[in-house]
């Protein structure tokens, strides 16, 4: 038997202030993308922002349906957009921002496992790290890529 340690790397920010520009600009996005939520049954907004290799944004939000499982994540509404609309152009960057009752949540909204799946898919699909920025109004959370959100990635590819 051997005991192992996993250590998770992150960057904790206090505000959308201390971000660099790129990411200041993609959490504003996600921000606007909470406009597209419909979440009448949980009241929880969600907004996703994913930045393309060519400098371009993509935005997502949640959409909850009467049969719940039926609903998507902002995260996934966002990644599977960008591929769909956008296949040739790797994502490397994804912001996300939650709402409750109309108010940003103070802390970040952590991604559901569905999602970092979908994010670690990505960063297989185009070799490439994928960021994630995870903002609340008093706390911002960076990795520099789904590994350190999802570690021991499943991938069958």
């Amino acid at each position: 038997m051997t005991r192992k340690e996993l250590t998770i790397d992150y960057i904790e920010y206090a505000s959308i202030e201390e971000l660099n520009a790129e990411d200041r600009l993609l959490v504003e996005a996600a921000i606007d993308a909470m406009k597209g939520s419909y979440a009448p049954y949980s009241n929880f907004n969600v907004g996703a922002a994913v930045l393309l290799e060519d400098g371009s944004i993509v935005k997502g939000a949640n959409q909850e349906n009467a049969a719940y499982p039926s609903g998507l994540c902002a995260e996934r509404t966002a990644l599977f957009a960008a591929g769909a609309n956008h296949p040739d152009k790797a994502p490397i960057s994804l912001a996300i921002v939650a709402s409750q009752n109309g108010v940003i949540c103070p802390y970040p909204a952590s991604p559901c496992g569905a999602c970092r799946q979908v994010m670690a898919q990505c960063q297989t699909r185009y070799g490439r790290d994928l960021k994630v920025i995870l903002a609340g109004s008093e706390c911002l959370i960076k990795f520099e890529k789904v590994d350190d959100l999802l570690p021991f990635i499943f991938d069958n590819i």
